[in-house]
């Protein structure tokens, strides 16, 4: 076995390949940039190397540094973990040439599947069913346009190197075809030095399913079930689970030998990914085939309870697989959130800052446990599992540097309902302050009637949300549950503050029992007796709902029963009642006494500022481009100009027809949130 493994790479996955190598008693070696001088993963390695400046193409992904750093630790393996080298075939001839073993497939495998072109032309040769599409290079965009007519739109635009959506455009007609060529090139260039551009058929209505493969160098190869992954947002992952709602067990069958037989053809050993897209029938089409640790291998990890990044490392020092087809099951369901740093309120443009408050939920593993470090559930049981694979902490800053996922959040039940409960849970207790974050969206997607029966597809977010998030509104049994609850706090908060002020000697005789609560547009009378274990709170039309819990005032996390069932709320403090979160929603809620009521509906509404007539920069960011000039006349959806944040291009277009009349920024300019850009007549 290795006597050192350096990981090259950053942030939760680095994190996570240090758990596994702490638990096989293997020492390792973190990497870091400028930015991540501090970073959880630095903290947790037995010793850190720094790598260079903040940007990745100037740190993590400069193969000479990371050789250099090799060296001077003396490590005898490296683990790429995803992104940045871990499919650079370069990187692992280099590897190879140092002596040093790569975590990872051999270089012939990375170079024959990592390039998504040739990829496609191999899995043709095998018979695999593959989606129509232009598998040559494309060199500009007057091609570009050409090749999307004859193909026929929709059509998908792709960095041949890609992956994580960086570098993907879908383009409708010739115009997006156009520009979304441009900008799928810029990215790949700046994401992976490599800005080849290649077209394929977009296949309406699809479902993307992923098998996971695991390959030794002595011949063998199995596959791990599969991972539903069609809650997509831009084409990146956001939701992810396993098994999928959707296959039956032929189909699975059938995908997970294709794509032994895949790996096999291209002498692949290590633990990779054959994507596909499946229709409607259950037909399935090549996709592409990931030469490395999936972001979403913690649901498989779930339900097998196989270590992949162990039978990695234990691959690449030479070992058998010790695990068959037949000993591979699912044993429950398992879910994953990403969480990531994106405003979902902003269109889920990039946020960064500082995390003044980061508090997952505790990790639970239910049932035995397979081995130290392994998450892994028991369906007998009954039980539920939490995971949270992360690398940040409290107190640390989220960069514009990087991706903008921060954490993974996991559920496991004993079947897809039971799964889906806990992550409801989970959600509700994640308390994230100090960046925008999309906690809320993925609570909103638990509660969707689509992603509860299973029937979504890789269009989910665009026809459900075709307007972009704008929270969740409550029904009528779930406000009354919050204003219940809302209105218990209150009391003992009034309660506190009437001892802390010594002004009455009976407290809880003299604070109220009558109260008006109002949320989301809607108004409460309620009135509440209490005892020592909670408090009835009657409905002025006679309904009672039971409130016990042990919260107590300046708590951010109420853990309480209402009803007879589990409720969990974020609070925070504002004048006459809390700002409460729950289940994607974010409400304002006001708990007055009866007179107070009255007075504050007669209080006149304050209205926001207006910013109709200028473009504000929706995300910290760097201007790429200005695409327009003081008096041009504008029509609604041109495009005004690029902000790059976290490696993404945004393209800011005109909400409606007007003429510009001031810019304020120009190319290569930061700007903040909210930063006017341009103001028009």
């Amino acid at each position: 076995m290795f006597k050192k493994l350096l990981i090259a790479n950053r942030g939760e996955i680095a994190c996570r390949v240090i758990k596994t190598a702490r638990k096989m008693g293997i020492p390792t070696v973190a990497l870091y940039s400028d930015a991540d001088k501090a970073a959880l993963h630095v903290q947790m390695a037995d010793e850190a190397i720094h790598i260079g400046p903040s940007p990745a193409n100037q740190s993590y992904i400069v193969i000479d540094k990371v050789i250099a750093a090799i060296k001077a630790s003396g490590a005898d393996a490296v683990h790429p973990g995803y992104g940045f080298l871990s499919e650079n075939a370069k990187f692992a001839e280099a590897l190879d040439a140092a002596g040093v073993a790569f975590v990872g497939p051999p270089v012939g495998a990375i170079e024959s599947m990592g390039d998504k072109i040739t990829s496609k032309k191999i899995a043709q040769k095998a018979n695999v069913s593959t989606v129509p599409g232009y598998m040559g290079l494309i060199e500009d965009a007057d091609e570009a346009v050409k090749i999307s007519g004859e193909i026929g739109y929709p059509v998908m635009i792709k960095a041949s190197a890609g992956g994580g959506g960086k570098g993907m455009r879908i383009a409708w007609n010739d115009e997006k075809a156009r520009e979304g060529f441009q900008s799928s090139k810029n990215e790949a260039a700046n994401s992976f030095g490599d800005d080849r551009i290649f077209i394929e058929k977009f296949v309406t209505q699809p479902r993307h399913i992923e098998i996971q493969v695991l390959a030794d160098k002595h011949g063998n190869c199995i596959y791990l079930n599969e991972r539903e992954c069609s809650i997509q947002r831009r084409n990146q992952k956001v939701v992810e689970e396993a098994p999928s709602p959707f296959l039956d067990e032929a189909t699975r069958k059938a995908m997970g030998e294709q794509s032994c037989a895949l790996a096999k053809a291209v002498g692949y050993a290590s633990a990779g990914t054959v994507e596909f897209i499946v229709d409607g029938d259950k037909n399935f089409y090549f996709l592409e085939m990931n030469t490395r640790l999936q972001v979403e291998h913690p649901v498989t990890e779930l339900i097998t309870g196989v270590d992949l990044v162990e039978q990695m490392i234990r691959v690449a020092a030479g070992e058998e697989l010790s695990i068959k087809q037949d000993d591979v099951g699912i044993n429950g369901w398992a879910i994953e959130n990403r969480l990531y740093a994106e405003d979902p309120y902003r269109n889920f443009l990039p946020s960064i800052g500082r995390l003044t408050r980061y508090r997952p939920p505790e990790e639970v593993a239910a049932g035995p446990m397979v081995d130290e470090g392994t998450w892994h559930g028991d369906a007998a049981t009954g039980d539920t599992a939490v995971r949270n694979d992360t690398g940040v902490y409290e107190g640390g800053e989220i960069s514009m540097y990087y991706d903008p996922m921060i954490a993974k959040l996991c559920t496991w039940g004993s079947n897809r309902p039971a799964a889906i409960e806990a992550m409801r849970t989970a959600l509700d207790s994640f308390e994230v302050e100090g960046i925008g974050h999309n906690l809320p969206f993925v609570a909103a997607v638990m509660d969707h009637p689509k992603f509860i029966s299973g029937d979504m597809t890789t269009a989910f977010i665009a026809e459900e949300y075709p307007d972009g998030f704008e929270g969740v509104i409550l029904d009528g049994p779930a406000l009354r549950r919050i204003a219940a609850a809302s209105a218990a706090m209150h009391r003992v908060a009034e309660i506190r503050r009437a001892r802390v002020s010594g002004r009455m000697d009976n407290h809880e005789r003299k604070v109220g029992s009558d109260w008006v609560v109002t949320l989301q547009g809607e108004t409460f009378p309620v009135s509440i007796s209490a005892d020592k274990t909670g408090a009835d709170v009657t409905f002025d039309e006679g309904e009672s709902l039971r409130v016990e819990g042990d919260w107590t005032p300046g708590d951010q996390l109420a853990k309480m029963t209402v009803g007879g069932a589990p409720l969990v709320l974020k609070v925070g403090k504002i004048t006459q009642g809390f700002r409460i979160r729950s289940r994607g929603a974010d409400l304002k809620v006001n708990v007055r006494s009866p007179r107070q009521a009255e007075l504050a509906a007669l209080m006149p509404e304050k209205l926001p500022p207006d910013t109709s007539k200028m473009l504000l920069c929706p995300m910290p960011g760097l201007i790429v481009k200005v695409d327009v000039a003081v008096g041009d006349e504008v029509q609604e959806g041109q495009a005004l100009c690029t902000v790059e944040a976290m490696k993404m291009e945004n393209i800011l277009r005109a909400e409606k027809k007007g003429v510009v009349s001031k810019i304020n920024a120009d190319s290569g300019d930061s700007l903040a949130v909210d930063d006017v850009i341009m103001e028009f007549e």
